[in-house]
């Protein structure tokens, strides 16, 4: 922030001096000394106006290697060719290295156990030619660890260490790609996952969309903004709120961004168990209404949600919203929230995954990836077909 900072003045110093100069040489020409002299002031009113629509800081910004080393979501789109890739099933990687996160905190439990380990998922997703990881924070909450005996101050540090872990991870990886000019990766944004109020319940009711009547907007925007709040503290590029089950609580982020006026891109993401509503049976077009309303949501879509219904929800997206749509199914497997674990369902392997990404690009998804039973080698048969690479 610091550096940004001395670049925003370095290049705010230059822009003045330029017009400084553009208003000395005005004023030495004959011609405006014979005249009016207030036309200098209209003519610095002119340069400014111009100056500032055509873009001239950007481009100085540009010539001088000032440019933020963030890069928005819009632009990784663009530089993954269209289509980026975000990681795969973290919980699942972490218990494929042995990991034990049967636990109300889920993956994050791994932020006070097991941090290294974080660090090394993220890694893999990054080797696999992920654009865009997501933090290990999706159901770390501060009421989740002040359940588990630890001090407010405690669990903001662990939310803040989530998204520290990711951006390391990143750094470390794009600096050892610097020796290698040819590779084909991009550098990855990082985002701060949210996961929903059920989530936090560990009750699955992020799949039934039932929080009971005694949850309102009120009581989710104040259960969200805290953690919303240390999270945007961290310094993320991204936010991604994860598997909404119904407008509810998609109002309560919307209005929440608003409130808090926060600048960071953030996306939204449903889950759908019959492919046409929301989890609470409320239509998807009620939910995008209140989405389209906002300009802090830069993208909406669908996350761990089986891959059979993903291109029927893409078509159905595209005809609700003109932000960009993001998904990242399971592996069609089905989570019973009761007894903790995976039912035995339809699911798909990775060559599934293969034409499954060029079908859900070609329907109009700009972010494609995996969420739970997915893994590294998903992600990477993911990339090489939209990237048409092996990373």
């Amino acid at each position: 922030m610091k550096t940004e900072a001395k670049a925003s003045v370095k290049l705010k110093t230059l822009y003045l001096n330029l017009v400084c100069n553009f208003v000395l040489i005005l004023s030495q020409q004959p011609t405006i000394q014979s005249n009016n002299p207030h036309r200098i002031y209209i003519f610095v009113l002119f340069f400014f106006s111009v100056a500032t629509i055509s873009g001239v800081p950007k481009v100085i910004a540009r010539e001088m290697g000032l440019k933020k080393a963030t890069t928005s979501l819009e632009e990784v789109i663009e530089k993954a060719g269209g289509c980026a890739v975000v990681d795969g099933g973290f919980a699942t990687q972490l218990e494929r290295h042995g990991a034990a996160i049967n636990d109300p905190l889920w993956s994050a439990v791994c932020l006070i156990k097991d941090p290294d380990l974080i660090k090394r998922v993220h890694l893999e997703y990054l080797e696999a030619g992920a654009d865009i990881l997501v933090t290990s924070s999706y159901q770390a909450t501060i009421p989740g660890f002040l359940s588990r005996g630890l001090s407010i101050e405690e669990g903001e540090l662990l939310l803040k260490k989530s998204v520290k872990l990711a951006v390391e991870a990143r750094n470390s990886f794009w600096d050892a790609l610097k020796v290698t000019p040819e590779h084909q990766y991009n550098r990855a944004l990082v985002a701060a996952s949210i996961g929903s109020y059920g989530a936090y319940l560990a009750d699955g009711s992020e799949y039934s969309g039932c929080y009971g009547p005694q949850v309102n907007v009120d009581k989710l925007k104040d259960f969200h903004r805290r953690r919303l709040q240390v999270l945007v503290e961290a310094g993320p590029d991204l936010l991604a709120f994860e598997t909404i089950p119904n407008k509810l609580e998609a109002q309560a982020c919307v209005e929440l961004l608003e409130e808090e006026n926060i600048q960071i891109p953030s996306w939204i993401c449903f889950t759908s168990v019959d492919g046409e509503n929301a989890p609470s049976q409320e239509s998807f077009k009620e939910c995008l209404d209140i989405i389209n309303k906002s300009n802090k949501i830069h993208a909406v879509g669908i996350n761990c949600a089986p891959p059979h219904l993903i291109q029927s929800l893409i078509c159905k997206f595209k005809e609700l919203t003109n932000k960009a749509i993001v998904v990242y199914p399971n592996s069609g497997e089905i989570w019973d929230g009761k007894a903790k674990r995976w039912l035995p369902a339809k699911s798909f392997d990775d060559n599934n995954f293969e034409c499954f990404a060029t079908s859900w690009r070609d329907a109009g998804a700009k972010l494609i990836g995996g969420c739970c039973r997915t893994t590294p080698s998903t992600v990477q048969v993911i990339s090489k077909a939209l990237k048409g690479n092996s990373c």
